[in-house]
């Protein structure tokens, strides 16, 4: 029998394109925390590829270019909405909060209590991205 998934070394990792990935690099470290890893430059500015880590999660960012791989990932605005939004376990929700309300976060579900445990809210970066953040930690 294979071994169960929390015991394998292996990280999901989202990946999740910007019209302008350098601006969005600096907004996610103000706003939520994350600390800067990896930045490749690209041409004229762009951004080849980012990782970008929280805690010992991570995410990979870039700005749109050609490429294969690259016409599969869109922005929230070319595709008319998002088709996955991270959840990120901190440990202090309140403070996570209204550091990210500070920063302009467009908060769409606020920050409350859940019946399933744990404190949740949920917002948009400034290119629509959508992100959960909640003290509720599934592994716990």
């Amino acid at each position: 029998m294979p071994a169960r998934s929390e015991n394998a070394p292996a990280t999901i990792i989202p990946a999740l394109r910007y019209r302008d990935a350098a601006a969005a690099i600096e907004w996610l470290c103000r706003a939520f925390g994350f600390e800067e890893h990896l930045v490749v430059p690209g041409e004229n500015g762009a951004i080849a590829h980012a990782q970008l880590a929280f805690g010992n999660g991570m995410i990979m960012l870039g700005s749109g270019r050609d490429g294969d791989y690259n016409k599969l990932i869109v922005s929230p605005d070319a595709a008319g909405g998002v088709t996955q939004a991270p959840y990120i376990v901190v440990a202090e929700v309140d403070e996570h909060y209204a550091r990210a309300k500070e920063a302009g976060a467009e908060i769409v579900i606020d920050i409350a209590d859940q019946d399933y445990g744990g404190r949740l809210y949920v917002c948009r970066d400034p290119e629509g991205h959508v992100w959960s953040f909640g003290s509720y930690d599934p592994w716990a």
